[in-house]
């Protein structure tokens, strides 16, 4: 998983301490985290590695198709079944099982999962002899699993039997640290992809997109970066490459005038103040984004005596309060 957090660093060696066992994880962050390049990493970094990956989305299937996914069926076994088919669990035989969005998968059909889990035998829909499997089961969920519980969604003696790792990917805004890596690899990849020689990024474009809220997490900046490289003229990514839903969202950067003759103490106090309204009075992100430490910028703050900064009211950039 590339990334500089402390966050992400704990899942690579969690991945690497259970990779090479039998052990059941579960996986959880919310849609665009990366749960199911975590798997594939578990299973790529596994004995059964030269065996197959099967992932299967639980909330994909039809209530009336997911046994069939699941567990496969005999020609003739429902209406429209003209031939015989295996299903993930004979398909993963030897390899690695992703229940992908397990919680939403019905009750019922969860009793039904845990036999097979605890029996490790499938029994194919209007089949007569149960079949032996050898998989090892990943799952994975958008939401906490004991919260799941709780809600009805997931049945606590499955989590128990899925749940011998679990391994939780925080959200994209919360590991902010995480952005220039990230997009250091995206253009590497897509230079490729579509023959592109962008070099790097502006560091007002890498500010723009670490102030965003990235509710679709590396997913959403992934195709981010996909638009700016395809559509930049330059050898470095700039504000202009971005999508424009990225400079009309609040907290995307305002661009403000310095002036000559202009006091070095007001261009210094509008900046930090603006900086501020970037990451939304967040000191930590805007000390980071400033190159300074948070005992710097405190005493900054303290010496322009500058408290809830907003420079973006309405879409216009305004001077902030000063008390």
């Amino acid at each position: 998983m590339v990334g500089e957090s402390l966050a992400i660093g704990r899942v690579n060696r969690l991945i690497e301490q259970v990779a090479p066992t039998s052990a059941s994880v579960v996986i959880t962050g919310e849609s665009g985290t990366g749960k199911e390049r975590v798997a594939r990493m578990i299973h790529e970094r596994s004995p059964r590695r030269d065996r197959p990956f099967v992932a299967i989305n639980c909330s994909a299937s039809a209530d009336s198709l997911i046994e069939s996914d699941l567990f496969g069926h005999e020609r003739g076994a429902f209406t429209g079944a003209q031939s015989r088919r295996e299903g993930c669990f004979e398909r993963a035989n030897g390899g690695t099982l992703l229940l992908d969005e397990i919680t939403e998968m019905r009750p019922e059909m969860q009793a039904k999962l845990l036999r097979v889990l605890e029996e490790r035998e499938v029994l194919r829909l209007g089949g007569t002899k149960e079949i032996r499997f050898d998989v090892r089961v990943l799952a994975a969920c958008n939401q906490p699993p004991l919260a799941a519980v709780r809600l009805g969604k997931l049945r606590l003696d499955l989590y128990h039997r899925l749940k011998v790792f679990l391994i939780a990917l925080l959200p994209l805004r919360e590991r902010i640290e995480d952005i220039p890596p990230l997009v250091e690899e995206f253009v590497r990849d897509f230079n490729r992809e579509h023959h592109r020689s962008v070099e790097g990024i502006e560091p007002d474009c890498l500010d723009a997109l670490k102030a965003q809220p990235w509710e679709g997490n590396v997913r959403e900046l992934r195709n981010a970066v996909e638009y700016a490289v395809i559509v930049s003229r330059s050898t470095l990514l700039s504000v202009r490459d971005l999508p424009p839903e990225y400079l009309s969202r609040r907290g995307a950067p305002v661009p403000f005038t310095i002036r000559p003759g202009m006091p070095l103490d007001e261009v210094e106090r509008e900046f930090i103040a603006r900086t501020l309204a970037l990451f939304g009075g967040n000191k930590v992100r805007a000390a980071e984004a400033l190159g300074i430490g948070r005992t710097r910028l405190y005493a900054l703050l303290r010496r322009y005596n500058a408290n809830a900064v907003n420079c973006h009211l309405n879409g216009r950039a305004h001077r902030n309060s000063l008390s």
